[in-house]
């Protein structure tokens, strides 16, 4: 008898009456329920999520910004919320929320402080501190609220983030346009600043050069006055001279007077006397003359240069002050030079009438020399003369002591004017580099601010509320999947319909019996007698993979990118399940049956079905290797969510292994089984 005749016949005798037929449907069904029910349950509870109730509660008071806006961020993020639809949000009282939490009504509370607002703008005064969220949870309502909670939480903190970010982006955008506005004028500033000292270098060089020539002409004048000085002292000792000549003369004459008696004996020698009083006389006044006219001449060329060199004081920009102190030091040297030329033009005068006296005594001495009978009256006026010409030297002396002074006088006002002329140009001097270093630091500034505000941004506001909103929100998160489950129960069926054929795989051998009484009775060959126990389950199994799998992909509207290469998979696991548990139950019995059961549960939680096998702890990940249901969630995974099927050949690689050797465990299970001992005919355990 072959393989498929002992299945037939198996399950003929599984359908022999109606109860067992009965049997047979609802062992057939349960992995459908099981998985079906399951998935249903959990298809997308996150669509769900707007039916759980959740309470918000702001007492956010708000505050008032530097600027003069006002910030309610609490009471934003509390309506942003409700609004949100992503719970059954219900903005209440903190007191009505906290109650609400606790007694079941809502499944969590958000709860936002009165000094939210205001912690959050404390950043903007230098002075940071966190706002605080508090999550008011009860595990006694569900243990996934809280891990929704602090979902929402972060998402609360996320936003709150972005906004503050972004008024903070607005405000420092804002302080770039205020920085860049008032470089602007600092620019603007440094350019009048250049301009000025540009013109001011120009007026300092103009100034310098006044100075320079001011003093050179000072130098000129103070040479003159010394000039002037010893012409005078030269006069004057003339003039000395001329007096005590004609002091000589005045007695001479009084004693001529006197003796006019003697006159005819001495009148030949008088005229010679007076002629050569006369002639010298006329050498003074001449002299005399000459002084005069360089004294007018010094008088007019300081008149002039003085006159000028105010007006190139005045043309090189020299502040009154400065100007006013050198006027007053000209007009000084100015009256002491027209003092000084009064009194030699007086000088002058008295010396030419000296010289006319002098003339008309050498006349009159001649007369008398020549007309003895006028001689007396000629005597007399000759007395009368000499008296006139001595108090006009002694004046002239005293004008000429006095001219001494006067130049003195002069020739030390004009050294000092030259020594202020040179501390003047000096001082121009030093000006001028100095309005020079200016002129070169106000062009290195202006260019340097100009630099700086072309570096300053100046964003307009539209640019700025674009700024702002990228700053407080700068990444754009896209989702790109290579495969993509679709639903959360999308994502659990892999493990929950490779748990179903385990469990419907389990249960079929609670009626089903591993091999035929009449196959071992026989002379069968045991592997012909494994398979054909192996046949009747796995045929069992067939119908239970296809109503699980018609449920899942048509009842559930679960996407399947391959129908039906993931329905020829789920038959070899099922046949791989059926294979192993098989094994089992034929080699140890009620035992190996009680071992499925503890093998199903040690793949539950090793074979990564729900987190990452990556998370399981160190030996659970070594088991994840090497049980079968791992690779049977792994070509489910493939096959439904249209990843690379390279792999999928690996998994059925794996699986078939798992078959052939538990059909092996079972070849050798049912040549053991022929033979009868006692425990087998009088079992401790049955199942």
């Amino acid at each position: 008898m072959n393989p498929v005749r002992l299945a037939l016949a198996e399950l003929r005798r599984l359908t022999s009456s109606r109860l067992a037929r009965l049997g047979i449907v609802a062992l057939a069904v349960i992995p459908t329920l099981y998985g079906g029910l399951y998935l249903y349950a959990n298809r997308d509870p996150y669509a769900a999520l707007p039916q759980v109730p959740a309470a918000v509660a702001s007492d956010d008071i708000g505050t008032t910004l530097s600027t003069g806006e006002t910030l309610d961020v609490g009471n934003e993020v509390a309506d942003h919320l409700v609004e949100s639809r992503s719970f059954d949000w219900h903005k209440v009282s903190r007191a009505e929320a906290l109650e609400g939490v606790h007694d079941g009504r809502y499944s969590f509370a958000v709860l936002l402080p009165s000094t939210f607002s205001a912690d959050l703008a404390a950043t903007a005064d230098l002075e940071p501190r966190q706002a605080d969220v508090v999550l008011e949870t009860n595990d006694a309502n569900n243990y996934m609220t809280t891990i929704m909670g602090n979902t929402v939480i972060k998402e609360v903190s996320t936003s709150v983030a972005a906004q503050v970010s972004q008024k903070a982006a607005d405000r420092l955008l804002i302080g770039f346009n205020q920085i860049h506005d008032n470089l602007g004028k600092a620019v603007d500033g440094s350019d009048k600043l250049r301009v000025g000292l540009a013109s001011a270098d120009d007026g300092a060089a103009k100034a310098a050069n006044g100075a320079r020539s001011l003093a050179s002409r000072l130098h000129v004048l103070a040479s003159g006055a010394t000039s002037l000085h010893s012409g005078a002292a030269q006069s004057l000792s003339g003039a000395e001279q001329l007096s005590s000549g004609a002091t000589a003369l005045s007695s001479g004459l009084d004693t001529l007077e006197t003796r006019t008696r003697s006159l005819p004996a001495r009148t030949e020698q008088l005229a010679r006397g007076a002629a050569q009083v006369a002639a010298g006389n006329r050498e003074v006044a001449a002299v005399g003359e000459r002084v005069a006219r360089v004294s007018t001449t010094l008088h007019g060329d300081l008149t002039t240069q003085r006159s000028r060199l105010l007006d190139e004081l005045r043309a090189a920009g020299v502040d009154g002050a400065q100007l006013a102190l050198v006027e007053s030091r000209l007009e000084t040297i100015d009256g002491l030079v027209d003092t000084a030329d009064g009194r030699i033009q007086s000088a002058s005068s008295d010396l030419d009438r000296l010289s006319a006296g002098a003339d008309e005594v050498a006349t009159g001495a001649r007369r008398l020399a020549d007309t003895t009978p006028g001689l007396t009256g000629g005597i007399s006026r000759a007395a009368s003369g000499a008296r006139q010409l001595r108090e006009g030297t002694a004046a002239l002396e005293t004008g000429l002591g006095r001219l001494v002074t006067g130049s003195a006088q002069l020739r030390t006002g004009a050294a000092r004017a030259a020594s202020g002329g040179d501390s003047l140009a000096a001082g121009a001097a030093e000006l001028e580099t100095g309005i020079d270093r200016l002129a070169t630091g106000a062009t290195d500034l202006h260019a340097q601010l100009a630099k700086g505000r072309n570096a300053v941004p100046d964003p307009t506001v539209a640019q700025r509320r674009a700024v702002s909103a990228t700053l407080g929100d700068p990444v754009d998160v896209s989702s790109a999947s290579m495969a993509a489950a679709g639903t959360y129960g999308a994502g659990l069926a892999p493990l929950f319909l490779s748990l179903s054929l385990w469990i419907g795989a389990y249960t079929l051998f609670l009626l089903v019996r591993p091999f035929s009484t009449r196959a071992l009775a026989t002379s069968q060959r045991s592997l012909r007698t494994a398979i054909g126990g192996w046949l009747a389950p796995v045929a069992v199994g067939i119908v239970q993979t296809v109503a699980l799998f018609l449920v899942v992909s048509q009842g559930l509207a679960i996407r399947v990118a391959h129908p039906v290469l993931a329905l020829l998979f789920l038959g070899v696991v099922s046949m791989t399940f059926v294979a192993i548990l098989h094994a089992l139950a034929a080699r140890l019995g009620a035992i190996g049956k009680f071992l499925g059961l503890v093998f199903m549960v040690v793949q539950l939680v090793s074979a990564g079905g729900t987190f990452p096998w990556q998370t399981l702890p160190g030996p659970l990940q070594a088991i994840h290797h090497v049980v079968p249901m791992t690779y049977a969630i792994d070509g489910l995974r493939r096959l439904m969510y249209g990843a690379d099927l390279g792999p999928v050949l690996g998994d059925l690689g794996v699986l078939a292994a798992y078959l052939v050797g538990a059909l092996a465990v079972s070849t050798v299970a049912a040549r053991r089984a022929r033979v009868w001992t006692p425990s087998r005919i009088s079992p401790e355990l049955s199942l």
